[in-house]
């Protein structure tokens, strides 16, 4: 199963890739963890990225596209995997359908996790207050006018990638309000009626 999760900053993408990645045996391919990982590993990669880091600059889609190619390569992912950080924009989604094309598969789904934004707030703000009374810290970021800005960045980014993969038929929103056993019930339920299609 080869599935995408899309969701705004506090919506559970990550808790439900997690759990979809659990269930199905397959890993959760996160960018920048890959990014990371060739840094530290110092493959020649790792040493053109952190040059690139070091600046300050964004790492070009040519060498975020090639890595995320030779990942899916690897073993692990032969039954599947959960995109996590990929793609962020309409060229890095043209390249990927190219390389699971060329590989003779396709997605199984891209998944749109759809949340409420005053909601959202709510909820952040919800958290950060019981984290201070249970006498912990909160995230610097962690403040109204901060994650209003990072929900607005998300879907302005996002929204052409959203529009590209439902005019391919890919794309199924789910209620990211909902409580997480009960998102990750109705991922499972969109997933099974898929499959049963007859799609690669």
């Amino acid at each position: 199963m080869r599935l995408i999760v899309f969701g705004p900053p506090g919506a559970g993408k990550g808790t439900q890739a997690q759990r979809l990645a659990e269930r199905h045996s397959i890993p959760q391919l996160s960018t920048g963890d890959m990014l990371r990982a060739a840094v530290t590993e110092g493959t020649e990669t790792g040493r053109r990225v952190k040059a690139i880091m070091d600046r300050g600059e964004l790492v070009p889609d040519d060498v975020v596209n090639q890595m995320v190619s030779d990942r899916i390569d690897q073993e692990d992912c032969r039954k599947g995997f959960i995109l996590d950080g990929f793609p962020r924009t309409v060229a890095q989604a043209e390249s990927l359908t190219a390389m699971l094309e060329r590989r003779g598969v396709r997605l199984d789904a891209v998944i749109e996790l759809k949340v409420d934004q005053t909601s959202l707030i709510e909820r952040m703000e919800k958290r950060v207050a019981d984290t201070l009374a249970a006498g912990g810290t909160a995230r610097s970021d962690d403040n109204r006018d901060t994650f209003v800005r990072r929900l607005d960045a998300y879907r302005n980014k996002t929204e052409p990638l959203l529009d590209y993969y439902r005019r391919r038929n890919e794309l199924i929103t789910v209620d990211g309000m909902q409580g997480i056993d009960d998102v990750a019930r109705e991922i499972e339920d969109v997933l099974t009626r898929r499959s049963s299609g007859s799609r690669r």
